[in-house]
Order: structure tokens, then sequence, then C-alpha cells
């Protein structure tokens, strides 16, 4: 089974050129890159549940602080950390503001990598398929009587691989991308939604 990827693999890239290997480890990247932002959403969407948020901020807008320091206690998601660092060191702005900088990091983790991915892979497909048309051109250059044109047209089909490629890496790339954006967002605005029922529970 090995053997034979590994007989595909050296099939592709000699059909494709030599952009296919960078094209290649950029879909792997990006591949392990989405599973592990889809594992961390997966782990904060379970404890940043509608109902837990929900709970959370109900607790701290009635200012029941010790019950919300309980409730957050092992909660190692986001929005149980701004929460203890509220509870703990008040819920001032200064705090609040610290607090949500410091797990953004966490937030947009990969973000600027897959976008980079989205960017690139199709820039080295279409490079991949110039070099290739350059090198068909070239070798039509140097016969004076074309014998079989096949030989030109199945060196620009191969050098159209890696533009195909490179598409599919920025496709497969791209909507996940997209999705993590808006949970991104999302999670942002129920930080806030934390932050401010923690202040009107420290006002009352």
């Amino acid at each position: 089974m090995q053997d034979e990827v590994m007989q595909d693999l050296s099939t592709l890239i000699d059909k494709g050129g030599y952009v296919m290997i960078p094209l290649l480890i950029l879909s792997v990247i990006s591949v392990t890159l989405i599973l592990e932002r889809c594992w961390f959403w997966l782990l904060v969407g379970g404890r940043g549940s509608i109902g837990y948020l929900e709970k959370l901020n109900a607790l701290l807008r009635r200012g029941e602080f010790d019950k919300a320091t309980e409730l957050v206690k092992r909660d190692k998601s986001p929005y149980g950390f701004v929460a203890k660092a509220l509870l703990s060191e008040g819920t001032s702005d200064a705090v609040a503001m610290e607090a949500v900088e410091s797990q953004r990091p966490r937030i947009d983790r990969f973000m600027v990598a897959l976008s980079t991915i989205i960017t690139a892979a199709p820039l080295l497909g279409i490079l991949g398929t110039v070099l290739g048309i350059i090198q068909s051109f070239r070798l039509l250059g140097e016969q004076s009587v074309l014998t079989d044109p096949s030989d030109v047209a199945g060196g620009i089909a191969a050098a159209l691989l890696t533009t195909a490629l490179g598409l599919i890496v920025a496709l497969i790339t791209l909507f996940p991308y997209m999705l993590f954006r808006g949970w991104s967002s999302r999670s942002i605005s129920r930080l806030e939604s934390v932050i401010a029922a923690a202040q009107q529970g420290g006002e009352e």
C-alpha cells in the first residue's frame, strides 16, 4: 500500500514538475491545521454552548460570583479564562481587555497560515503551468518538423495539473477558513457578553 502511494506521488511529480512538491506539502499542512482548528472549536463549542454561557452570564449579572467561580473552575476555554480573570482581578475595562487579548491568539491561531495557503497555492499552480508551457514550446522550437503533436499537447496537459492541484488546495482550505473566521467572530462576541454581564453584576 505504501509503495503504491509513493509510486503515485512520484508519477504525479513527474507529470506536473517539481512545483508539485510544495503544493503537496501545502496540502498536508492545510489538512493538519484544519483538523487542529476543528478539534479546538469542538472543545470550545462543548464548553461555550449557549446554555452554558446563558447560565454563566445569569450568575454574573446577579452578582453571584461565588457560584460563577465554581462553574468556571474547570473551564479551560477562552470563556472560562476571561470569566476567571474578571472574577479574580475585577471587572474593570483594563482587566477585561487584557483577558480578551490574551485569548485572541488561541482563537485566531493558524488563521494567517491558512490565509497564506489560500493565496499561495493557486499562484504556485500557475507557476507550474507556465513553466510546463515554456518547456513544451521549447520542445516545439527544437523540432523543425513536428512529427507528433501529442508530445506538445501532452506536455501542456501535464503542466495544467499544477493549476488544478493549486485550486483544489485553495478551495479545500477556503471553506474551513471562512467557517473558522465566523466562529472566531462569534467567540469574541460571546466574550464581550461575559464581560458585560460581569460588569453589570459588579455594579449592583
